[in-house]
């Protein structure tokens, strides 16, 4: 990696040197610190880190120089879910992609050559030639998963997450109306949306189910990365207030 920013270095100062770029030296060293840190980071957090070596130059110099250094492929920046832009080394010939956790915002980066040959081949089954491409993965990374809850109600749970269902704390009267709506021990659901204080919508089986928060509040679940199996492609939905 140090052979890598060296590399980075040398060419950047050949390029900027050769377009003639103002303010070299400091826009050197902007280069020099970011690449200090393998961290995907906002604008702020470029500001701090050049402060924790002290350097201290004003926003509007940093934005313009991070620009700069995307548009000469130094850097690259990348808008995830939460819409913050974020910036990262780009080193030609080396391509990653991104996991991302949905509760602390970890970014885990990984490559895969086997991935990567797969899409190719996809692209080309579609007969399409493919410039670029990237993946994001989102979901809750290991540390989060060990500060989770094991059981919990499914209000608990967030859009976008896989739960099975492992009980229902309720009265029989409940109990047999989820039962009659179709949700059972065992079934593998997918959160679509949470209100605050309302209803959720889910899904299992192919089948959405709209739940009031009272009683989607008395069952239980256990967070899973276990796919649902779709027995039923009728998708029919099912609304319960």
């Amino acid at each position: 990696m140090r052979q890598i920013h060296a590399q980075e270095k040398e060419q950047f100062r050949k390029l900027f040197k050769q377009e003639n770029i103002d303010q070299f030296e400091d826009r050197f060293k902007i280069l020099e610190i970011f690449l200090t840190t393998e961290r995907h980071m906002t604008v702020d957090e470029v500001a701090q880190l050049l402060t924790q070596h002290g350097q201290t130059y004003s926003p509007t110099f940093i934005i313009e120089t991070l620009k700069m250094m995307c548009d000469y492929g130094f850097a690259q920046k990348n808008r995830f879910e939460n819409g913050e832009i974020r910036y990262e080394h780009h080193h030609p010939c080396q391509h990653h992609d991104h996991m991302i956790c949905t509760k602390c915002g970890q970014i885990i980066e990984f490559e895969n050559d086997q991935l990567e040959l797969l899409q190719t081949k996809i692209a080309s089954n579609y007969n399409f030639h493919m410039l670029q491409h990237k993946m994001e993965i989102y979901g809750i990374c290991g540390n989060c998963m060990q500060m989770q809850a094991r059981m919990m109600p499914l209000t608990q749970a967030r859009p976008g997450e896989r739960v099975r269902i492992e009980s229902f704390n309720s009265g029989q009267q409940a109990k047999t109306r989820l039962l009659t709506m179709g949700l059972r021990s065992g079934d593998i659901i997918e959160i679509i949306t949470r209100q605050p204080q309302g209803q959720m919508v889910v899904s299992a089986d192919c089948k959405r189910f709209v739940l009031g928060r009272g009683l989607a509040q008395k069952i239980i679940v256990e967070y899973t990365n276990q796919l649902p199996e779709a027995t039923d492609a009728s998708c029919v939905e099912i609304f319960d207030a």
